[in-house]
């Protein structure tokens, strides 16, 4: 059965600095980059086929490291990979988001299920089109978090950069492998 690795771009300056990105095009650091390109070496034997990113500069950069390196072909970004829009508290550290929203609420923010159905939508339409491929889906933390959470059931903790979390499954039946690594697929 083909596998699905969704894969957390490398860090950016606002990672670093503790800022809520969300949908902030904000661009990979030289530490991300040496982030994707260590994941990269990694999984170099372990028979991925192709790449997708997320529409945002970091994750399509950090998959076009992947691909590069990989030798793979890199599928145009799919908007439905992009990562949750959190509103007004984009851009924002956690101590500025507990000082302007103390009860939790971030106006513009998008609705956990909403994202949790978009991205569980997203990985299953992307598998329904390469049903023969083994995918590295590079995108967003939060995205992938959601997204396992829609497509296995499975909540999985906060990623860190370029890391992963590696998929099996179709159409409605999905498991979640592993989480923190990709693992070789023989």
């Amino acid at each position: 059965m083909t596998r699905t690795a969704l894969v957390r771009h490398g860090e950016t300056d606002w990672n670093r600095d503790g800022r809520l990105q969300g949908r902030s095009d904000v661009l990979l650091n030289d530490t991300g980059r040496r982030q994707a390109r260590a994941l990269a070496d990694a999984i170099a034997d372990d028979g991925w086929t192709l790449a997708v990113p997320s529409p945002l500069a970091r994750a399509r950069e950090t998959a076009q490291l992947l691909a590069d390196r990989l030798g793979i072909p890199l599928l145009p970004a799919d908007d439905d990979l992009v990562e949750r829009d959190f509103g007004e508290a984009e851009g924002l550290d956690r101590d500025e988001i507990a000082q302007r929203y103390p009860a939790g609420e971030r106006p513009g923010m998008e609705a956990w299920e909403d994202l949790v159905a978009r991205a569980g939508g997203a990985v299953r339409r992307l598998r329904a089109s390469h049903p023969d491929e083994h995918l590295l889906v590079v995108c967003h933390g939060t995205f992938i978090r959601a997204a396992v959470e829609g497509l296995a059931g499975v909540q999985v903790p906060r990623l860190g950069n370029a890391s992963t979390v590696l998929l099996e499954g179709a159409g409605e039946d999905w498991r979640l492998l592993e989480q923190g690594s990709v693992a070789p697929l023989g």
